[in-house]
């Protein structure tokens, strides 16, 4: 009796306690589709064709949840803007029509500045930030106005406020002066502006700036890495063929198909071109 009760006593100390169940399982990354789309220039020669082709196709595949549009979305100061309205409603109904409950945000460009009455009825504020669609807050978007060239007090303020609690996005239309850039010189932000851009935007926020996007100046280009000193981590783009002014060098038009990807408190955002001839 006594060896059996050693035995179960030893059998006890020595057994292995059941795995504790994970309550808490690694959560899977997180990815976010959205489209990127530049200088579509409704009513500037075939660009309205030439933009229900490109446009359906953009949104068609991946899932997309939000669409960017980039600036120069209508030509419509040509004319000293006699064809504005037509044009301005020619390219919201398209829009309306192709991307259904898909949400979009339109950034302002030069070609539409003297029509920004009409703009704003359109396509609404000229700069501003949302929420990222499918990020709970975590990304924001913001968009800005240098249709001119030159951004406006009120998108510089909204630069100077933003905060390290979220992570951003951003959009207007003219690029920036980065390091490399190949883009014609005469669509390019000065490197004063340029300057004042990345200055305005507070020190504890440079590494939540996730991608740029810009638009103006008619090709695809990207820099990933070290575009302006302090900002290690922004990604950033230019996407402006969208219409009928074609990309350089080699003539097509197209867009980014983009994503946002969130594992936990890692954030990553890419861009990738998609040709459309």
């Amino acid at each position: 009796m006594k060896k059996q009760l050693a035995s179960a006593k030893k059998r006890k100390l020595f057994s292995r306690p059941k795995p504790k169940s994970n309550l808490n399982p690694k959560a899977t990354a997180q990815t976010i589709n959205f489209a990127v789309i530049g200088d579509s220039h409704v009513g500037y020669g075939n660009s309205t064709s030439i933009f229900k082709n490109l446009l359906p196709k953009a949104v068609s595949s991946g899932n997309k949840r939000f669409v960017i549009f980039g600036g120069d979305n209508t030509q419509a100061g040509a004319n000293h803007g006699k064809n504005a309205n037509a044009y301005y409603k020619d390219f919201k109904d398209t829009v309306t029509n192709t991307l259904g409950s898909i949400p979009y945000k339109a950034s302002i460009g030069n070609w539409e500045a003297s029509t920004q009455s009409l703009f704003t009825q359109y396509l609404g504020a000229v700069e501003g930030q949302m929420n990222f669609p499918g990020t709970q807050g975590m990304v924001k978007y913001v968009w800005l106005n240098c249709a001119m060239g030159q951004f406006t007090p009120g998108s510089i303020n909204i630069l100077k406020n933003l905060d390290d609690q979220h992570f951003y996005i951003i959009d207007f239309h003219w690029p920036l002066k980065v390091s490399g850039i190949t883009v014609d010189p005469s669509h390019v932000l000065s490197a004063a502006e340029t300057a004042k851009f990345f200055g305005a935007i507070p020190a504890k926020v440079r590494d939540k700036i996730l991608a740029i996007f810009t638009h103006h100046g008619h090709k695809f280009y990207r820099k990933l890495t070290n575009i302006y000193p302090g900002y290690t981590k922004t990604k950033f783009f230019v996407c402006g063929c969208s219409g009928d002014y074609k990309c350089t060098p080699n003539g097509n038009r197209g867009y980014y198909n983009a994503t946002l990807t969130i594992n936990g408190s890692v954030l990553n955002v890419d861009a990738f071109k998609v040709a459309v001839t």
